[in-house]
């Protein structure tokens, strides 16, 4: 389009009580800004309208606002069909640095400056759209799980698609005698009430239900996935908008409990054999039918144990506590034992662990030292931690282990995706895929989900629980991670819902997480590309195949928009209309540097805009005082950057770069999984291209950082800026 720009800047909130507003006003109108106007609350009503009046008498269609944060009032700056650039005055600007000082004025042009080129050179993006999108929803997993995302997708008038393994749906559920008082006053056994959310679903003609199914395959992506499924020696196709995974978890095998008995001595079973039992109505040894009076119940049978699973299965308390009432109800004289590492009754459960105290159940904490066959009964001798000894329990008829959690995405062989020719220094460790028969997903990264490293199906724990690394997959329940029959209902319901979020975006061109409403996509200037497979192998989430000339092939609605291919291509062919390699170098090469003899040294921080940049304005909102050598440039994720941005700087005289971005790991937090592993492993490499240029390797650092760390972002800086003080100036300033 042919752009008529405006700046508007607002000069509440101390901005023109701390900066020369007509300095600023003058830079604006000698960038082809049309002309800049200012308004002390340009956030109201009056400023708004002001800006509106423009757009339609002027023709304004490329607005620069230089006010506060992009990260606020993003509603209030939002006018459809005008390309909008943000200028951060307030937050990193006057509210982090002396007022009517020089430095800080210029900062503030500098933003500004920044901020015009940025505008001049983006375009307003088009949004993809989906040819026969479908907006139905593919549940995979017929447990507690799938059936309420199924019913909850259903009644929300979502058509839904239930693929179930077993014969029966229900899952686990099924397997109960009684479940866990749901209502007040919480200290009561209910009656197990799948059955009724099972006849909800197969009831409902919105639904359809294929029992004792597989899937055979999943092509495609968000709004178009293709479903291919094997059910009685035929095969059936469905095309789903979203999926919700739903496979549940299994207990743990038992067999590899030997040293608390199982498999040596029958009277020694699972939890689940226990449930079975009181199915029947009668609890009876397995070894001689004798009716049982006493029994021991082992919790963390497996579970928080680094031999078998590290974690809590969040259940096995709360299970054996309901189990040892079974007893008590119908035998109230029996004895009841519980060998316990913690109590983990949390909540509401408090009231059930209370009745199973007063009605008797005898409590130990500590570690079970061994469990052996004395006299036709079972002996425990056990390490109390209260009692500070081992205690000998005898006459146990029964011993019941509270087996862990398992997720169906941890059972199989282990594999590793990587690209044939893909070496070791090349890109962060492999994604390890279990070689399972659940998706089988017809994407170059593998047939199944990624794990965390537990086993579970990956997901954005800390800040989107439901989100995994393929874009419109939801996981839910169990195969996420351990948790109660409550909290399978409300995570079914959330998953259910985010995948109806992700139908809805997908069918306006929209991102989802984290990147929500972004209709940008990267385009591909094919002419130039060397085939290197650097974009598909460090995409990551799936969003780039290859053709079958082993030219990439993109997937935009698979895409989160973070820019990792575009920071990945050695050949910059890659694009977004408004964030691109040209765009962002432009920035940094406006940034005005001053001579060495003005000892005004310059710092470009390149910010993570998930993280890093809330920081910053937190950092900012706190008043907390940064260094004035700074020149901030939000990227998606430090996975986009391309280590030109870092030559561009260095050769424009920058003293040093900056690179703020989420932590990883494990446990990562990087709102793009990997974001930030390939930014460092990117920077390793550009070290020792500095040492032969002679310029120091100091002069780029990366720090990890999360939002909550404002307040060591002044530090961190100031660190950083005494180090360019030791090593000096940038011999090419001036150049």
């Amino acid at each position: 389009m042919d752009k008529k720009m405006a700046v508007y800047i607002c000069t509440g909130c101390g901005i023109g009580d701390a900066l020369d507003i007509d300095a600023l006003t003058e830079l604006a109108e000698d960038n082809k800004a049309q002309f800049c106007k200012s308004h002390p609350f340009l956030c109201g009503a009056e400023g708004v309208d002001m800006i509106k009046r423009d757009m339609e008498g002027e023709g304004i269609n490329t607005i620069v606002i230089a006010a506060c944060s992009m990260r606020v009032n993003t509603g209030v700056f939002d006018f459809p069909g005008a390309l909008v650039e943000r200028v951060n005055l307030r937050e990193q600007g006057v509210w982090c640095h002396p007022a009517n000082d020089e430095d800080t004025q210029m900062l503030a042009e500098d933003q500004l400056r920044m901020s015009l080129v940025k505008a001049q050179q983006s375009s307003l993006p088009e949004p993809y759209q989906v040819q026969d999108l479908s907006k139905a929803i593919l549940v995979v997993g017929g447990g507690l799980a799938g059936v309420t995302a199924a019913a909850e997708a259903a009644r929300a008038g979502y058509k839904t698609v239930l693929v179930e393994k077993e014969p029966v749906l229900g899952g686990w559920v099924n397997g109960l005698y009684k479940q866990v008082g749901l209502k007040p006053p919480y200290n009561e056994l209910e009656e197990v009430d799948i059955a009724a959310r099972i006849r909800e679903v197969e009831e409902n003609p919105d639904i359809k239900v294929y029992k004792g199914a597989q899937i055979a395959s999943i092509a495609g992506a968000p709004g178009m996935f293709d479903v291919t499924i094997n059910q009685n020696g035929g095969q059936s196709s469905e095309r789903v908008g979203a999926i919700v995974m739903a496979s549940g978890a299994v207990a743990y095998d038992a067999g590899k409990l030997g040293h608390l008995g199982f498999g040596r001595y029958p009277d020694v079973i699972t939890g689940e054999m226990f449930e079975e039992m009181a199915k029947k109505g009668e609890f009876k040894r397995p070894s001689d039918g004798r009716e049982v009076k006493s029994v021991a119940f082992i919790l963390c049978a497996g579970s928080r144990d680094p031999e078998h699973l590290p974690y809590c299965s969040t259940i096995c308390c709360t299970e054996s506590l309901k189990q040892a009432l079974y007893l008590k109800e119908k035998d109230p004289g029996s004895t009841v034992y519980i060998f316990y590492k913690d109590m983990r009754a949390l909540g509401k459960y408090e009231f059930l662990y209370q009745r199973a105290q007063k009605e008797g159940t005898l409590f130990f904490r500590g570690e079970v030292a061994s469990i052996a066959e004395e006299g036709g009964s079972l002996v425990i001798e056990f390490d109390d931690v209260l009692a500070g000894d081992r205690i000998r329990t005898e006459a146990i008829d029964l011993v019941v282990l509270a087996t862990g959690m398992v997720p169906t995405t941890a059972i199989g062989e282990r594999i590793e995706v990587k690209a044939d020719d893909q070496k070791e220094e090349e890109g962060p460790k492999a994604d390890e895929i279990i070689k399972s028969n659940i998706l089988n997903l017809q994407y170059r990264q593998g047939p199944e989900m990624p794990t965390l490293k537990y086993g579970f199906a990956d997901s954005h724990f800390i800040c989107f629980p439901y989100e995994t690394r393929r874009t419109g997959i939801y996981a839910a329940g169990s195969v996420r991670a351990p948790m109660d029959i409550p909290s399978t209902i409300a995570d079914a319901t959330g998953a259910a819902l985010k995948a109806i979020q992700c139908i809805e975006l997908t069918a306006r061109g929209s991102a989802v997480h984290p990147r929500v409403w972004d209709l940008s996509f990267p385009e591909f200037f094919m002419q130039r590309c060397t085939q290197c497979k650097r974009c598909t192998v460090e995409c990551p989430f799936g969003a780039i195949n290859e053709d079958e000339k082993f030219n990439p092939l993109p997937n935009p609605t698979r895409c989160r928009r973070c820019g990792t291919c575009m920071g990945a291509c050695p050949e910059r062919i890659i694009s977004f209309k408004n964030y691109s390699v040209p765009i962002i170098g432009s920035m940094v090469k406006s940034i005005e540097v001053p001579e060495e003899d003005e000892e005004k040294p310059r710092i470009v921080i390149f910010a993570c805009e998930n993280d890093a940049y809330p920081a910053l304005d937190m950092a900012g909102m706190n008043r907390q005082e940064i260094s004035p050598w700074v020149r901030i440039i939000p990227v998606r994720c430090l996975g986009s950057i391309n280590l030109i941005w870092i030559a561009d700087a260095l050769s424009k005289g920058i003293d040093g770069i900056l690179l703020l971005g989420c932590k990883h790991g494990d446990d990562y937090q990087c709102h793009f999984i990997k974001g930030s592993e390939l930014a460092s492993i990117r920077l390793s490499k550009i070290s020792e291209t500095l040492d032969r240029l002679a310029l120091e390797s100091d002069r780029v650092r990366m720090e990890q950082v999360s939002i909550m760390d404002y307040d060591r972002i002044p530090q961190i800086i100031a660190e950083f800026a005494e180090k360019l003080e030791e090593v000096g100036p940038n011999p090419y300033k001036g150049f």
